[in-house]
């Protein structure tokens, strides 16, 4: 920041619509010349990319990042930006951040002649793929099946044969329900969570794997965990100093869900955020190749440590049934 300000570029913060900011200001997108779109899961810090030099194998989170050439898919990303911009650094309050931004529905792209990447150097050329977008945050006060995590929610059942997951957190209840159905429909499920969030309370990872940690000898509104458990859910092996940031779903090797927006009553409804789901295959495979790299190494099931943390609670706690 301090380079940008030497070098007279603009800058504002979620503070100049006037408030205290909003929940995150979490979007990771950039719009080049109008056509082309950078979206990631990741912050452009050192350690996010390059690693934590604290640690010495530390290489930098793990996390995703699309080019896309697409005029009308920049044009979504530049109104988002411009309702957040307002005059920028001129000093009107009239910067649109978190809930004061006008709620919007979902957007669909048809990308046509175009690609992911460069296909020069071996990226991903994607024909007529299809891309729907929304931005977040969205009310409360609004049905929630319009909501960024509501159209995750109405994507996920479009799978058949599998859904394999990687987030940084899981904390929407809902969503696990959907996931639930899908389970119980013969639909194989395997979920990676970010091990420092993936046994927390509120994890809807324990939820998969059918146990409940309480928090203060309660469990949390609405808690549900799997009444047929699932064993592939885990957490990934990664060097020292790292973590697992994606926040991406791949349904049938065929549908990528992915952006800034971590599966959480949060992103929902307080933070500024990007969801898109992406249609295509051959964009659905490299999603695949990361997954599989992290998952053949993951350490799956409830860890002994927490698994005596349960019963230690239900013994201080008595009554404590997680399935009542």
């Amino acid at each position: 920041l301090i380079i940008l300000g030497n070098g007279g570029v603009p800058m504002i913060d979620d503070t100049a619509d006037g408030s205290r900011g909003s929940g995150l200001m979490h979007h990771k997108f950039i719009v080049i010349d109008n056509k082309v779109s950078i979206i990631t899961s990741a912050n452009f810090t050192l350690s996010d990319l390059h690693g934590d030099f604290q640690f010495r194998e530390s290489r930098g989170n793990a996390n995703n990042l699309l080019k896309i050439d697409s005029v009308e898919l920049a044009n979504q990303f530049t109104q988002e930006f411009n309702l957040m911009w307002g005059d920028g650094a001129g000093g009107k309050p009239d910067s649109k951040f978190g809930l004061k931004k006008p709620w919007r529905p979902v957007e669909q792209v048809t990308l046509g002649d175009t690609s992911v990447g460069d296909t020069s150097v071996g990226d991903t050329s994607v024909g007529d793929t299809t891309i729907a977008i929304q931005f977040s945050p969205t009310s409360t006060t609004k049905p929630w099946h319009q909501s960024s995590n509501g159209l995750i929610a109405q994507i996920l059942p479009q799978a058949r044969e599998t859904i394999n997951i990687a987030l940084f957190v899981f904390s929407e209840q809902r969503l696990t329900n959907v996931l639930e159905k899908s389970h119980q429909q013969g639909v194989k499920v395997k979920a990676l969570i970010e091990p420092s969030f993936a046994f927390r309370y509120y994890s809807e990872g324990l939820d998969m794997m059918g146990v409940a940690v309480a928090h203060k000898c309660k469990y949390e509104t609405g808690n549900r965990p799997w009444r047929q458990p699932i064993a592939t859910v885990g957490v990934p092996q990664l060097p020292e100093g790292d973590v697992l940031h994606h926040k991406f779903a791949i349904l049938d090797g065929k549908i990528v869900i992915t952006g800034s927006h971590n599966w959480s009553k949060a992103a929902n409804t307080r933070n500024d955020e990007t969801v898109l789901v992406i249609h295509s295959p051959m964009v659905a495979a490299h999603f695949e190749r990361e997954f599989q790299r992290l998952y053949g190494k993951a350490v799956k099931g409830v860890p002994v440590r927490v698994q005596q943390k349960i019963k230690a609670q239900q013994q201080k706690c008595l009554p404590l049934d997680p399935h009542s």
